[in-house]
């Protein structure tokens, strides 16, 4: 059985499978139903490694439609007690430009009817999402990438849309003058239900353009899923050289708050 267990996960899509030794797919069934798809389990410098491609290996699973508390069980059911969940983001401010990282700390929801809890009774539980994101993860991530050559933000708060569509120029305008950072699809409800299963989780958020031009130079185009793919592609490598060493160097024991969310979150 130890060969289907798994301390770190990895939110990714198939370019990490070719970094694992002795890869091993496995197929887990959550009470949620199935993750987005196939879990693959190996070994990188020594650490067992879950990855799990959140919209699925064919990108079958839109934004909307991820199932995030199966994706999560998953991990979970696997042993998995640290979670890296890099994803694609839009800027909106100036100095956030395309090809930077930000390793955000805070998160707008902006989404509707998403299934964003496992606590539905019948014990009222109100995990704190006063720090959403791991602080030990974050300074890792952080102190690593800029070893490594990559700007990185250290901190920013991440307004989750609730897609697929982009947003309009107003709505950027607005979140803009609001003075948050980045805008995507994914990052809610995934952050919050990793911390109701008391997993220590980072987001590593890769700039792919200027949300739909709104803070670009004059007379930039919106953003297109072609223009989110070219960049995405570009900066692939530094993606997964980032998160390699991560895996390499995250602590073995955890001593963050991540590890006891429970502890004063249920009423009775």
């Amino acid at each position: 059985m130890s060969q289907l267990k798994a301390e770190i996960g990895v939110f990714g899509g198939s370019g990490f499978y070719s970094l694992i030794e002795g890869l091993t797919e496995v197929k887990v069934e959550t009470p949620y139903g199935p993750p987005s798809d196939v879990i693959a389990i190996g070994t990188i410098s020594g650490r067992r490694v879950a990855f799990l491609p959140r919209h699925g290996k064919s990108h079958q699973y839109p934004p909307h439609m991820i199932p995030y508390r199966a994706n999560i069980h998953a991990m979970k059911q696997l042993g998995v007690t640290r979670i890296i969940g890099p994803n694609c983001v839009g800027s909106l401010q100036k100095n956030i430009r395309p090809g930077d990282f930000v390793v955000c700390d805070q998160f707008i929801d902006r989404t509707s009817g998403r299934k964003d809890t496992f606590h539905d009774g019948p014990i009222a539980t109100h995990v704190s999402s006063a720090q959403p994101y791991c602080e030990t993860l974050r300074k890792l991530a952080v102190e690593i990438g800029r070893e490594q050559g990559v700007t990185m933000h250290d901190g920013g708060t991440t307004v989750c849309i609730q897609g697929p569509r982009f947003s309009s120029r107003a709505e950027s305008a607005w979140f803009t003058k609001m003075g948050w950072h980045v805008v995507n699809m994914t990052q809610y409800p995934e952050n919050i239900l990793a911390l109701e299963q008391e997993i220590c989780y980072v987001n590593i958020a890769l700039i792919t353009d200027y949300d739909v031009g709104v803070v670009a130079e004059e007379g930039a185009e919106p953003v297109t899923t072609e223009e989110v793919i070219r960049v995405l592609h570009k900066n692939n490598d530094r993606v997964r050289s980032l998160i390699v060493e991560m895996i390499e160097r995250i602590p073995e024991t955890r001593d963050c708050p991540c590890a006891s969310a429970l502890k004063y979150a249920r009423m009775g």
